[in-house]
């Protein structure tokens, strides 16, 4: 492993991030289990980040791209392509976006590129309204609107970004309010925000924000913030990729705790759908989507594998009610740690819905952020055969858990008894 370890840092560069003092090397997996090189098997609740969303080495997953890979692998969306037709058909159907058209790419970066790019034509304006505390990806312009300092290695770039409040409920100027006047002084911000510029292309969003630590603002901020919105005409684009396909379990989708004044404009979704295969995409109304008036493609967006296994991966999930699982596994996960939490100083809040739950640390007896004690746990979980990651944005650490939707009962109790060791470890 050391030898491996090594020529990684040889070839590759030295912002590409590793976890472990030791780094791990995952050789295959099965379920919610992964093993690496040195025969160590481990119960995984990170899920290749949130991207194992139903399992590990899924038969149905597995099968349907073999028998795709026997046909034909790829040809490009300059031909007619069926399992792309299929699948595109299948999201604009569960995206309740009205009139709805897909577009495949092969990550949520380039997702959310395309969005940007689909609003910023469509309302001709590069001015964009993002959440403080935001991730959406590691190109351009997505690290351009990134609210999150640590993910965002230039200032340059081709959009010009505003910066408003509401995705982090308990920090921030508003932390103190109850739910109802968090959301009222947030449209009060975005209000007077609106009001020294000229009217912005598109809020983008997260429903709830991933990297930064499973942040999310009360049910319904995005719909008071839409009201505000069609009043200038300005597009929602929702950032699904890590909330998307029922991880949340009271919702398919993260929006629809926001869904009052109804769905997004812009949709854009990736990770869980292709379980490990690159998948991304963006569903929006018919006028959005066709606004670009010069010719475009994708080479591998839509691709016959991949496309294979997004069909057979959310006929699985479907199928067999993931999301509801999500909803009664993960609501038994998160208030076992609460318990857990209510006897240890340095953990600050459990939080989160369905199999997306963050804990957040901080040093006892402050609210200071503690990501020493946050590398600390997540090497005690693995140690102890445990997977988690880790996030936070402004002032704050977090560890993150995102198992595959289809966790047991069993292994959702063994994860805790270990994450429950982990912490009493650290504090």
């Amino acid at each position: 492993m050391n030898d491996l370890f090594a020529r990684h840092r040889q070839v590759l560069p030295d912002w590409l991030a590793l976890y472990y003092d030791e780094p791990l090397e995952i050789t295959h997996g099965e379920g919610r289990h992964v093993w690496d090189a040195d025969g160590n098997r481990y119960l995984d609740f990170f899920g290749g980040i949130l991207t194992t969303m139903t399992a590990h080495a899924l038969p149905e997953v597995t099968k349907a791209v073999s028998e795709q890979a026997g046909r034909i692998i790829h040809s490009s969306t300059l031909y007619l392509n069926r399992p792309m037709i299929e699948l595109a058909e299948r999201i604009a159907q569960l995206s309740g976006i009205p009139d709805a058209r897909v577009f495949f790419t092969t990550s949520g970066t380039e997702a959310n590129d395309t969005a940007l790019l689909l609003a910023t034509t469509y309302r001709r304006t590069n001015t964009i309204l993002a959440m403080r505390n935001s991730y959406h990806g590691r190109s351009f312009s997505s690290v351009g609107i990134t609210g999150n300092k640590g993910w965002s290695p230039t200032s340059l770039s081709p959009l010009q970004t505003l910066y408003v409040h509401g995705g982090v409920r308990t920090r921030g100027p508003f932390a103190e309010l109850n739910d109802r006047d968090f959301i009222a002084a947030c449209v009060d911000d975005l209000r007077d925000l609106l009001g020294h510029t000229r009217a912005p292309a598109a809020l983008i969003a997260e429903p709830i924000q991933g990297v930064g630590g499973f942040t999310s603002p009360p049910d319904g901020l995005y719909a008071a913030f839409r009201k505000v919105l069609q009043e200038q005409g300005i597009l929602w684009i929702a950032d699904e990729v890590q909330t998307g396909w029922g991880r949340t379990g009271e919702h398919f989708w993260g929006w629809q705790a926001h869904g009052q004044s109804g769905p997004p404009d812009i949709l854009t979704f990736a990770k869980g759908i292709g379980n490990g295969s690159s998948i991304g995409g963006v569903v929006a109304r018919a006028e959005i989507m066709n606004c670009l008036d010069s010719n475009s493609i994708s080479t591998f967006g839509g691709t016959q594998i991949t496309m294979a296994a997004g069909l057979a991966n959310l006929s699985y999930l479907l199928e067999h009610d993931l999301q509801g699982n999500a909803r009664r596994v993960g609501g038994l996960l998160i208030e076992r740690l609460r318990a857990v939490a209510a006897q240890l100083p340095g953990v600050r809040e459990v939080r989160g819905r369905g199999l997306m739950i963050g804990i957040e640390l901080v040093k006892p007896g402050t609210d200071e952020a503690d990501p020493k004690s946050a590398s600390a746990v997540l090497e005690a979980a693995r140690e102890a055969g445990l997977l988690i990651g880790k996030g936070g944005g402004h002032n704050t650490s977090a560890l993150r858990i995102a198992p595959p939707l289809s966790l047991t009962v069993a292994e959702a109790e063994e994860g805790a008894a270990i994450l429950e060791q982990a912490l009493r470890s650290a504090y």
